[in-house]
C-alpha cells in the first residue's frame, strides 16, 4: 500500500489558501479518480482506491499543518505503510507559484508541517511533491501562507492541479527516480 498525503489546515476559513495547496491536490486526485467520499478517523480524512491492483491511501491530516506528522504516523503504522511508500504534497515558499519539484530525503526547509512529519516518522526518507506558492517579503509569512490566491496565482495552481493525476498515477506505477527525472525538468 502507498500513501499520498496532502498538507493543509481543516476548516472553511482555510479553503483555497496558499498553505492548503496539498489538500487541493488530494481533492483533485480524488475527483479525477471518481472518489466520492472521504472517511474520518485517527485525525485524518482519507479514502482508499486501487490503481493497477495496488491500494493507495489518500490522506488529509486534520491535525492542522504544524502537527501533520501525528496523523501521518498513525495512518502509516495502522496500515503498515513503509516510509518509502509515502508521498507528501506541500506548499513551498521558495519556489515560484505553480512550479513543482519532486524530492526524496531532503530537509524540511523551514516548513513546520514537514518538520513535524520527520519528527513523528523519525526520518526524512519519504518522498515529497513541493508546489511553489512564491514569497511576499512585504507580508508576514503566516499571513501570506494563510492568504487566498490571487486570480493569476489560482490559474497557475490550477495548471499544476491539471497534471497532478499524472504525477499520482506515476507514483503508483513507476520508480521514483524516473518520476523525478520526468517532472523536475519542467
Amino acid at each position: 500500500m502507498k500513501m499520498i498525503v496532502g498538507l493543509g489546515n481543516p476548516g472553511k476559513e482555510y479553503e483555497n489558501t496558499r498553505h492548503n495547496v496539498g489538500f487541493m491536490a488530494i481533492d483533485r486526485i480524488a475527483l479525477d479518480n471518481n472518489v466520492q467520499t472521504f472517511s474520518k478517523k485517527m485525525n485524518g480524512e482519507y479514502a482508499i482506491l486501487e490503481i493497477e491492483n495496488q491500494k493507495i491511501l489518500l490522506l488529509k491530516p486534520l491535525t492542522y499543518m504544524n502537527l501533520s506528522g501525528e496523523a501521518v504516523n498513525i495512518f502509516a503504522k495502522y496500515y503498515k505503510i513503509d516510509t518509502n511508500d509515502i508521498l507528501v504534497i506541500s506548499d513551498d515558499l521558495d519556489m515560484d507559484t505553480g512550479k513543482i519539484k519532486l524530492k526524496f530525503k531532503s530537509s524540511a526547509g523551514g516548513h513546520n508541517g514537514l518538520k513535524n512529519i520527520e519528527a513523528h516518522l523519525h526520518t526524512n526518507e519519504y518522498k515529497r511533491l513541493k508546489i511553489g506558492i512564491s514569497k511576499n517579503k512585504e507580508k508576514d509569512t503566516k499571513d501570506y501562507v494563510l492568504g487566498k490566491f490571487s486570480l493569476e496565482e489560482k490559474e497557475k495552481i490550477n495548471s499544476v492541479l491539471d497534471t497532478i493525476n499524472n504525477i499520482f498515477y506515476d507514483f503508483c506505477t513507476l520508480p521514483f527516480d524516473t518520476i523525478m527525472s520526468k517532472y523536475n525538468k519542467k
